[in-house]
């Protein structure tokens, strides 16, 4: 990329998050993923049909798009950020509560899903014309399979939801990535080689992947809530969870451990901890209103990428219809996720009536899934994979997303 192409594309990218920002907030007046996502979408899909019709030369904006490594802005840059920051404000006394809840749902959950979407795909795929290995339908499973914390937390709000089932559902989707990325990564190991690693390296790779993000956080807290003790100046306090996020997050790159994790861990102990023994309350009110802009401006763009990312992806029409035909699937496989490991148990935890049935709905796919699809390998099946999530995803945020406060007033009634 020349010098200087990087700043005139944050700027592009941040001309069109204001734009789209404020035509949601003046005129379509959806919640802000929702509004975002859809009017990305609309105007992509609209310059593209011009573009079709010969009244649009796209050719400079593609140019300008395909400079965009989504996986990389989103699970080397943006991810990290936002994580923290969705931790910053989860209750840990209710956490603790629902801690077997958001553990079975994060681990046993999210396999049980990726296999069944998988074995899915795999299944009825032929019946669209298309011959998907196991192996790369097994891959869609894991990448569909995590629920989305940047998409779910702003939803929740504003649907009414009890405190403890909100916890468990924003709990399951800060840690189910964690396990999801290390599942991929094992599968891309597999396509690339052409050999299934042994269960030995794949408990190698979960117990460092994993366990290590979730000491590098521990570790990375035990050093905030000190560093925070010593001072009592917010703008410092601030620049110092800014620098251990961003450092942090690419320190974990190198340590070969989940910064997904580690980013986690570390915003709820700043989050509780932190509070209460290290930050005045001047200081705790400032660093809630940063972390809220930082995350309101990273959720706009990143939703803002993904409609606007129709742009350079050229679909099969087919493909598209396959998308559709996975998407009862997809919520057929998130249920049976999570009635098995939650069913038998749901009084013990204290899950209220229709929980079950509004965790299935909660479990909006984002970002992250179309970031993981992006990283498959070049292939036949890598097109068609691509065109399924996506369609999988928007169906997820535009209308699981719309419908999230009617539903959870009617299965909780």
């Amino acid at each position: 990329m020349p010098p200087g192409a990087m700043i005139d594309l944050l700027a592009a990218v941040l001309a069109l998050t204001a734009t789209f920002a404020y035509i949601n907030i003046r005129w379509v007046r959806l919640p802000s993923a929702i509004g975002l996502l859809l009017t990305a979408l609309l105007s992509a899909l609209g310059t593209k049909a011009a573009a079709a019709a010969g009244l649009v030369d796209l050719s400079p904006v593609i140019r300008v798009l395909q400079e965009i490594d989504f996986r990389e802005t989103l699970l080397e840059g943006m991810l990290g950020p936002l994580l923290f920051a969705g931790a910053l404000h989860v209750d840990w006394a209710v956490l603790r509560e629902q801690r077997w809840p958001v553990l079975l749902l994060a681990t046993v959950g999210t396999v049980l899903a990726a296999i069944g979407i998988g074995l899915g795909l795999w299944a009825i795929a032929p019946l669209f014309g298309f011959t998907i290995p196991l192996l790369w339908a097994l891959a869609f499973g894991v990448l569909v399979a995590p629920t989305d914390p940047i998409a779910v937390g702003a939803l929740l709000k504003k649907a009414g939801v009890p405190p403890q089932l909100q916890v468990t559902i924003t709990g399951e989707s800060l840690f189910n990535d964690g396990v999801a990325v290390v599942l991929f990564l094992a599968l891309l190991g597999v396509l690339a080689s052409g050999s299934a690693p042994e269960p030995s390296a794949i408990a190698s790779l979960l117990a460092i992947e994993v366990g290590g993000g979730i000491v590098f956080g521990l570790v990375l807290g035990w050093v905030a809530v000190r560093l925070l003790r010593a001072v009592d100046n917010y703008q410092v306090e601030i620049l110092v969870t800014l620098a251990l996020v961003s450092a942090g997050f690419s320190l974990s790159r190198h340590l070969h451990v989940s910064g997904v994790l580690g980013m986690v861990v570390l915003g709820l102990i700043i989050g509780q901890s932190g509070r209460a023994v290290a930050l005045s309350a001047v200081t705790q009110q400032r660093l809630d209103e940063f972390w809220e802009l930082i995350d309101e401006f990273l959720n706009a763009a990143l939703f803002v990428l993904i409609g606007v990312e129709i742009l350079v992806l050229d679909f099969q029409s087919t493909a598209l219809w396959l998308g559709v035909a996975m998407i009862p699937l997809t919520l057929l496989a998130r249920f049976a996720s999570i009635a098995v490991p939650l069913g038998p148990l749901r009084t013990r935890f204290a899950l209220p009536r229709g929980s079950l049935r509004l965790l299935t709905w909660a479990g909006v796919r984002g970002g992250i899934s179309i970031a993981l699809a992006l990283a498959l390998p070049a292939g036949p099946a890598r097109t068609t994979l691509l065109a399924v999530t996506y369609v999988v995803v928007c169906f997820s945020i535009l209308v699981q997303g719309l419908t999230m406060e009617r539903v959870a007033k009617q299965v909780l009634a």
